[in-house]
């Protein structure tokens, strides 16, 4: 092969490691479903727990804390990380658009703490030929507010057929096609807000699924578990951990009807999703560039327990719309009185689903349980030789994608000096011929991780160190602190070396000055 292959990345947003139908789920993910059966699948693929800093570790090949993304996009500094994609990393546009790429984003960015004057951080200076999406974090399907192409700010949409996830979508397949009249290579990064919250999705899409989760989530989730084992995503590895405890039996609960439609409305957001994907894919076809285009799909976290309004997320009311375009106040909120779905609704689908969305795994975004961390990944490319069908089951996380990249295009060796992670690509030719152990590395807002080989360790921000044998036991049901201290402490004591080497802040006295920092070690 002499012609450099297309690259196409497809980020999801907020989706759980079970709602693909290839992955196990009852939505409808035909799109997606189809690269698995002709590419490969990673059974074993790791994100950063949240937005920004997955899609900084994305487009950079490095951990977040190096990138200046190290939790979100506000900047916390002198004390804390700036939030902002720092201009000393390239992107993997830069990288892909000094070897002769032509290079295109279209969807969410949400790497700038500059959200109305273009600066350093915007795609367009980060690589990126195009652009066309928001620049911050989640917004109104229907009617978003902030959208730009290029760095030209647009009209708030009021046409009643748009859906930013099918505008998505027919902006990156706009950009295939005009790459098909060009004698040049393309990278497109699709980055949908599918299937962050609101709750919002066409009512067409929305009514196919009205009694798909009647049965409720307990049910849904031993079901999902089946698939999951029947299909070989999982194996006996995994267990079914015990429905979050902070909720209750779908039989006790009320107003099953509106826990029905929450439920409904993120389907449907994700199956509009991948009729996105789709809309590209045929693009694709159409242009005659199909076998050698490499598309990677993955979720930037596992699915959101968030509330409504959700009480982290920095300056929401002046983010967020507080009022329909016809003026009147947004009922904004988790409740039966609002029913999801519409324009003028703004709703999460909540925590019981999805932990439904994350079935096996406990936990949820932004810890680094697996339940935070764990994505499918898919990576389709008819003439890359690729292992058509198989499951890859070797553990990687973002850090990997960008040298699997690289290693695609053909670039040299010296271009990924420097970079953490390792190119995939042999495995993904070669199912079972595993590198040398990988050590994997996490921390967000004090969750902290380490995974070597197949055992990890993890804490949460206020809690202690456990470890875990995932080859026994992927759902981490099983914690072996107390009868492996020694493997626990050395694990640890690697995860220290790795946060100081990467710049993780300590997030017990984060932004605080460090006159004012502990000096005993111990939390604030």
């Amino acid at each position: 092969m002499t012609a450099k292959p297309n690259v196409v990345i497809v980020l999801a947003d907020d989706m759980g490691f079970s709602d693909l139908g290839c992955f196990g789920s009852e939505i409808d993910t035909p799109n997606l479903d189809r690269l698995g059966a002709e590419g490969i699948r990673l059974n074993q693929f790791y994100n950063t727990a949240r937005c920004s800093p997955s899609r900084a570790s994305l487009l950079t090949g490095h951990h977040p804390h190096e990138t200046g993304v190290g939790i979100l996009t506000e900047d916390d500094r002198p004390y804390g990380y700036p939030g902002d994609l720092s201009p000393d990393i390239p992107t993997v546009a830069e990288r892909l658009k000094a070897l002769g790429y032509a290079t295109c984003a279209s969807g969410k960015w949400h790497l700038t703490n500059s959200l109305d004057e273009p600066s350093a951080s915007w795609p367009t200076r980060r690589g990126f030929d195009d652009f066309y999406g928001i620049l911050g974090g989640a917004g109104d399907y229907f009617h978003p507010r902030g959208l730009y192409r290029r760095t030209q700010p647009l009209d708030i949409p009021t046409d009643q057929s748009y859906y930013f996830t099918d505008a998505i979508g027919e902006h990156g397949a706009a950009f295939v096609r005009q790459q098909a009249e060009n004698d040049q290579p393309f990278f497109l990064y699709l980055a949908f807000t599918a299937p962050h919250w609101p709750l919002h999705a066409p009512e067409q899409d929305i009514a196919r699924y009205a009694d798909r989760f009647n049965d409720g989530w307990d049910e849904l989730r031993r079901r999902r578990f089946e698939q999951m084992r029947a299909t070989g995503v999982l194996g006996d590895e995994a267990e079914l951990s015990e429905r979050d405890p902070d909720e209750p039996a779908w039989d006790d609960v009320d107003n099953k009807r509106w826990q029905c439609r929450r439920m409904a409305v993120y389907a449907a957001q994700i199956d509009r999703m991948d009729k996105a994907v789709g809309t590209v894919m045929e693009a694709i076809t159409e242009a005659g560039v199909d076998e050698n285009t490499l598309v990677i799909f993955l979720s930037d976290n596992g699915a959101s327990h968030e509330t409504m309004p959700p009480p982290d997320a920095p300056a929401f009311a002046e983010r967020q719309p507080q009022r329909t375009l016809a003026g009147a106040p947004m009922p904004i909120g988790n409740d039966p009185t609002i029913w999801p779905g519409t324009a003028d609704t703004y709703a999460s689908y909540g925590r019981a689903w999805a932990n439904l969305s994350n079935t096996p795994f406990r936990r949820y975004k932004s810890w680094v349980h697996e339940g935070g961390i764990a994505t499918p990944l898919l990576a389709r490319w008819p003439a890359g030789a690729l292992s058509v069908g198989n499951l890859v089951d070797s553990p990687y996380q973002l850090t990997d994608i960008l040298p699997t990249i690289l290693d695609a295009v053909g670039s040299d060796t010296a271009s990924v000096s420097g970079l953490p992670g390792r190119s995939m690509l042999s495995e993904w030719r070669t199912p079972g011929v595993k590198h040398t152990t990988h050590t994997l590395y996490w921390e967000h807002i004090g969750n902290c991780a380490i995974r070597h080989g197949d055992h990890k360790a993890v804490r949460t921000a206020d809690g202690t160190w456990e470890l875990y044998d995932l080859s026994v036991d992927r759902s981490e049901l099983h914690d072996l602190a107390h009868t492996e201290p020694l493997l626990l402490a050395s694990l640890v004591s690697a995860w220290e070396r790795w946060a100081g080497q990467v710049g993780v802040k300590d997030w017990a006295t984060y932004g605080l000055p460090p006159a004012t920092a502990p000096v005993t070690g111990e939390p604030a």
